[in-house]
């Protein structure tokens, strides 16, 4: 916890940061990470760039703080949201679901920091390698897209082949034991996506909240591992029609990646909607603000040193 790389970096009082999650973490929800002394990000997911403009106006007026956005490389309109990254000047992007290296030099040329998000060891170095500021290594206890390292191997892992950057950890850590955790193996910073999901100033309908609140480790699953690109989720009947469809051996198509990007989370039908959950959602327990979940965070975190 005395490792100040990450906060340096970024500009931030705490190494939390809040997961980019795709048409969930908008303005209110970012402005409150930040304004709390995390770092909020924006996931902007399959969303276009005018979306993306409007929020970022939204979180320069809600906080003054540093804030970032996650680009999901899948969307095809990737190079008008770097456009706009760009524009506005936004101090850091995440990436994540695809190879973010080509739009590497127009962010780096811009002076944008870059943070990728990645399932592998290997994969952390090469993005080290490629000049990224930091990097983020999820492991697959995380909600939404998964890979199949957990986050207790791919800490130490990956903190053994970096030579300079931070290491930022993601995956099942939700309070100040977790966040010990990570810490301990080598982690300078921690990424937190659930815990954010379950706060009040979240924007998801209050029945997503509350399946989160319900949800435990028997009935959160991954879905869609068959397209290469699977997803966890809380067992619901959109999930169970989904792994009907998987026995029948249909084309990845047919359960295209934008259907899991949180496009319904505002619906309060938690049945037909894929609600994209980590495994340490059997651990909330209650709804918080974002000021208590990193106080509670940062005060238990520092009594493990």
């Amino acid at each position: 916890m005395s490792n100040q790389k990450l906060n340096n970096l970024l500009g931030i009082q705490y190494p939390i940061i809040q997961g980019g999650m795709a048409g969930i973490s908008e303005s209110i929800l970012v402005s409150a990470v930040s304004n709390a002394g995390g770092l909020g990000i924006i996931g902007s997911g399959f969303l276009p760039a005018s979306w993306l403009e409007e929020e970022i106006k939204k979180t320069k007026n809600l906080t003054d703080k540093p804030f970032g956005v996650n680009l999901l490389m899948q969307n095809p309109g990737v190079a008008d949201l770097v456009k706009v990254i760009i524009k506005y000047r936004v101090p850091v992007v995440f990436t994540g679901g695809g190879n973010p290296l080509p739009v590497f030099p127009y962010l780096q040329a811009a002076g944008v920091k870059i943070i990728p998000v990645v399932a592998l060891a290997r994969l952390a170095k090469k993005m080290e390698d490629n000049g990224a500021d930091a990097v983020v290594v999820e492991g697959m206890e995380s909600g939404g897209h998964i890979g199949e390292a957990t986050t207790l191997t791919l800490i130490p892992q990956a903190k053994e082949v970096l030579k300079n950057i931070p290491l930022i950890a993601a995956g099942g850590i939700y309070d100040g034991k977790t966040a010990a955790a990570a810490f301990l193996l080598g982690a300078d910073g921690v990424q937190l996506g659930t815990r954010f999901l379950a706060s009040k100033e979240c924007q998801v309908h209050e029945n997503y909240k509350k399946a989160i609140l319900e949800a435990s480790d028997e009935n959160i699953t991954v879905v869609g591992r068959f397209t290469g690109h699977p997803v966890r989720v809380i067992e619901n009947e959109l999930s169970k029609k989904i792994k009907k469809l998987e026995e029948k051996n249909p084309f990845p198509e047919e359960l295209r990646a934008d259907k899991f990007a949180g496009s319904k989370a505002n619906s309060g039908d938690i049945n037909q909607t894929l609600l994209l959950c980590g495994l340490c959602a059997g651990g909330i327990s209650e709804i918080k603000s974002c000021q208590e979940i990193i106080e509670e965070i940062i005060k238990e975190t520092k009594s493990f040193f």
